[in-house]
């Protein structure tokens, strides 16, 4: 039997906001939601922070430096949907070929 919801538990994606940027965004992002999707700050540190929903669900979200770009890793088991959300918000990393052709 496989789990279906693995591959939403841990998400990942590559911004051009710094490690801060991407933090404050997370604690904006997630104390506007409404209602039961709303989460607060329970711990946070340079690289990462959790959350608490009201409903005790957990969300944590990780940054680390990637060249250029800033690596995003978050994971929630009941806020998947609304993780998602998050990272699609946030702006892309520029391409590998536009940073390699600005280096030149």
């Amino acid at each position: 039997m496989t789990n279906i919801q693995r591959n939403r538990t841990l998400q990942q994606t590559t911004t051009s906001l710094s490690s801060a940027d991407v933090l404050k965004a997370a604690r904006d992002f997630f104390q506007r939601r409404s209602g039961i999707y709303s989460a607060f700050v329970e711990q946070e540190g340079p690289t990462h922070m959790t959350l608490r929903g009201q409903g005790g669900e957990e969300i944590v979200v990780g940054v680390a430096m990637a060249g250029a770009a800033t690596a995003v890793t978050a994971s929630s088991y009941l806020f998947d949907q609304q993780v998602a959300l998050f990272l699609a918000s946030l702006p892309p990393a520029a391409p590998v070929d536009a940073l390699a052709g600005a280096a030149s």
